[in-house]
């Protein structure tokens, strides 16, 4: 365990659910602006908290009325729009379980995901229904707004919200991450995980009612899910909530709504680089935070963006499981190529192979425990039990202490991919190569990629008739576009051991 003041070991959750802290703004501050929320029609709404209040408070009416309970799953599959923070403060009014699903998922990730957290429904767009599996109930979400926007109810919340009650262990949330057998897990997250790690963040990187938030981020995701979201509304700041990042857009973002604060991921502060030095510089002027995270930041990236904008970068690291683990310091040295030290409340070891401490400069797997660690993984006792050692979480992250403290990643236990900030395991999409004809065996394997971190390729021992361009259009019907593999190489067969296991740092470079 690590020794220093910022590190409190706990062994329970601490017994605090999220709307109380929230209603510092949602009640508190009814009147103040809350939020820009971009429209798919490419308008812009303004919303004050009182009328999220209302808002959220006749969608948990709406929601009551089809039959959502507490412990009910609801899953919802759409871009950043503000139903989705009806529908989830609703969810987390009512003690429901919200399940979000990535919208660049396919049908056959989708039907997975719902197959295994069987939710009453999925709310999505017309668009994306018919990608829902068809024995599944979807409900449009502009329907469910019209519904909720003819209610009259007043701002006092309604019996059904009243009349439920959670606490810190109550579940908020099934976010599905792969596993390494190619199979999709939902982490369950509780109330106590979001609640913890709002207060923990806004205390670390100093969130204010003044501040103004900048949300590109997927909502679908942990990274504005939990962070954008949970900082936001515990804060009582102003946010712009953006259907998505666009490159091309981000000079009026900055330069219009002049954000204080900017959370991304590496590939967005690679596009970030492309603004011209001039209009950086204001764009800085007006900023005091961009933080980082869901990928390893490279060095040259973190420099390039201190000379153009005249800020360091803040990169933090976490998981889907155990939301923010470590956070280089907002206050201090912001160390490149860290992810800094243990986040308050959060407890951190690196161990070896036998699950012994190892010491500060020498290399392990990195073990978490605090409140802000998932319950364990939904219908998996095994993976979960797997998961937990005594306690403590096995990230399968691989790091090195130094003897200040500093945290430095260095690669995975396991073999998963992070590319642009989403999670990519190689046994999935060797899994669907080998569903194909002429395909007899497939490595997946990551590289290095200037823009999004790394990126997929795939080798095949397979038929020389086989079509690597139709190939390539099948597999975007069946993976996410992140998953597609940058390179496909053909090869006459896989290095193997003598056990037979694959060598895949012998596979020769992509081409």
């Amino acid at each position: 365990m690590w020794r220093g003041a910022n590190v409190v070991a706990i062994n329970d959750r601490p017994p605090v659910t999220l709307l109380p802290l929230l209603d510092r703004a949602l009640l508190g501050a009814a009147e103040r602006p809350a939020l820009d929320a971009d429209t798919p029609q490419g308008h812009t709404e303004h919303f004050t908290f009182g009328d999220l209040e209302v808002r959220s408070n006749r969608w948990a009416v709406v929601l009551h009325n089809r039959g959502i309970r507490r412990g009910s799953r609801l899953a919802f599959l759409m871009t950043n729009r503000v139903e989705i923070v009806d529908l989830w403060l609703a969810c987390m009014k009512l003690g429901a379980i919200a399940v979000p699903i990535n919208v660049l998922y396919q049908a056959r990730e989708i039907a997975h995901i719902v197959s295994d957290a069987e939710p009453v429904a999925v709310v999505t767009t017309l668009e994306r229904a018919p990608d829902v599996a068809a024995d599944v109930v979807t409900w449009d979400v502009d329907d469910l707004a019209r519904d909720a926007h003819a209610l009259t109810t007043t701002f006092a919340r309604p019996a059904v919200v009243r009349d439920t009650i959670c606490d810190a262990d109550t579940p908020l949330a099934l976010v599905y991450t792969s596993g390494t057998t190619g199979a999709s897990k939902g982490a369950i997250l509780v109330h106590g995980n979001f609640a913890s790690n709002a207060l923990v963040l806004n205390a670390s990187w100093g969130m204010h009612a003044e501040d103004r938030l900048l949300c590109t981020l997927p909502l679908f995701h942990v990274h504005g899910l939990a962070n954008a979201l949970h900082c936001w509304l515990l804060s009582g700041c102003h946010m712009k909530l953006a259907a998505r990042f666009e490159a091309s857009r981000a000079v009026d973002w900055f330069t219009t709504y002049r954000p204080t604060v900017f959370f991304g991921v590496p590939t967005m502060y690679v596009r970030l680089l492309d603004i011209d030095e001039a209009t950086a510089r204001t764009i800085g002027s007006h900023a005091r935070l961009f933080v980082c995270g869901s990928a390893p930041l490279p060095a040259h990236v973190l420099e390039s963006f201190r000379d153009r904008f005249g800020h360091v970068i803040l990169e933090r690291y976490g998981m889907t499981e155990t939301l923010m683990n470590v956070s280089n310091p907002y206050v201090g040295e912001r160390r490149a190529g860290t992810v800094g030290l243990p986040l308050a409340l959060t407890c951190v070891r690196i161990v070896d192979e036998s699950g012994r401490d190892v010491p500060d400069g020498t290399s392990g797997e990195l073990l978490v425990r605090g409140p802000n660690v998932c319950a364990g993984y939904w219908n998996r006792p095994e993976a979960t039990a797997r998961a937990f050692v005594d306690g403590w979480f096995r990230t399968g992250d691989i790091g090195v202490r130094a003897a200040d403290g500093y945290i430095t990643l260095e690669g995975r236990r396991s073999e998963l991919i992070i590319s642009g900030g989403f999670n990519i395991y190689p046994r999935e999409i060797e899994e669907v190569l080998l569903s194909q004809p002429g395909i007899h065996e497939a490595a997946v394997v990551g590289v290095p990629d200037a823009s999004r971190g790394e990126v997929p390729v795939a080798y095949l021992v397979c038929d020389p008739t086989l079509d690597l361009i139709a190939l390539e259009t099948c597999l975007r019907t069946q993976l996410a576009s992140f998953k597609i593999p940058s390179t496909i190489t053909r090869v006459d067969a896989l290095p193997r051991t003598a056990l037979g296991k694959v060598q895949k740092h012998l596979l020769p470079s992509p081409t």
